[in-house]
């Protein structure tokens, strides 16, 4: 089993590489079809990218092996929200895989009278299942940060000697409207606070930022796919081409994937 999985991890640099030519495939359609070029130049842009798609389910023949054992390690994870997340997000993404992998084989002629569509919405499904759980995890991983960057802060302020006594409250009648003003400020101040943190804390950690990208960007496929939020095909083609290159990156550059 292991030495499958060393034997199909090799053939994922070129089903990104694959799926990036798909999408940007698709992205080169939507852009020949709003600048209403010849009907035979965008039925080849459409057959280039239906064979990069085929392509692309033939070297993931081998991808729910992985996936499950995936699943497998994610059991073993001590903290109780990744190993849900990532263990049910592997298990959706073997289960995406193996209806890619039953369209593959009725594309090819393997298997006959197949209803392709039902298929394919099955693997959708699976497949923004495992998404959501991997922005949640995302979430999570980011929540731990802000956590870890709030009890720093207050460590800090409560080792801090004060530098001067606080004064003592003023009574004023002041107008509810005035209130109201103060309040609105703070809670503006506070969201800018927030804000600033957040992009400090993406930007000193590449790789949740890189994953979190990846998988908004990922999200809007199969929701485009199953009508749940259909954006058209210029919008999907973007999101799959940026996800696809944000892929090939974490593989090029080790250190940028999340771990576990």
């Amino acid at each position: 089993m292991e030495s499958w999985v060393r034997f199909n991890s090799q053939s994922q640099a070129k089903e990104r590489v694959f799926r990036a030519a798909q999408y940007a495939c698709t992205l080169l359609g939507y852009a020949l079809h709003r600048g209403g070029a010849a009907a035979n130049v965008r039925q080849t842009v459409h057959q280039l990218e239906a064979h990069m798609s085929l392509t692309r389910k033939l070297l993931r023949l081998g991808n729910s092996v992985e996936a499950v054992e995936a699943a497998k390690r994610a059991v073993h994870l001590s903290d109780t929200v990744l190993r849900l997340c990532l263990t049910i997000g592997h298990i959706n993404r073997a289960m995406y895989f193996a209806c890619d992998n039953v369209l593959w084989a009725s594309k090819a002629g393997v298997i006959s009278r197949l209803d392709q569509h039902k298929w394919s919405q099955r693997s959708f499904r699976y497949y923004l299942f495992a998404l959501i759980l991997n922005l949640t995890r995302d979430v999570y991983e980011l929540n731990i940060l802000f956590e870890r960057e709030h009890r720093h802060r207050a460590t800090k302020s409560t080792n801090q000697s004060p530098s001067a006594q606080p004064s003592a409250p003023q009574s004023s009648s002041s107008p509810p409207a005035t209130t109201e003003n103060h309040t609105l400020t703070a809670v503006l101040a506070r969201s800018r606070r927030e804000l600033r943190l957040l992009v400090r804390l993406l930007y000193s950690n590449p790789p949740l930022l890189l994953d979190l990208l990846k998988n908004c960007c990922d999200v809007f496929i199969p929701l485009d796919r199953l009508g749940i939020y259909p954006t058209g095909p210029g919008f999907v083609g973007a999101c799959g081409l940026l996800s696809s290159v944000l892929s090939i990156l974490t593989m090029v550059h080790p250190w940028l994937k999340l771990k576990p």
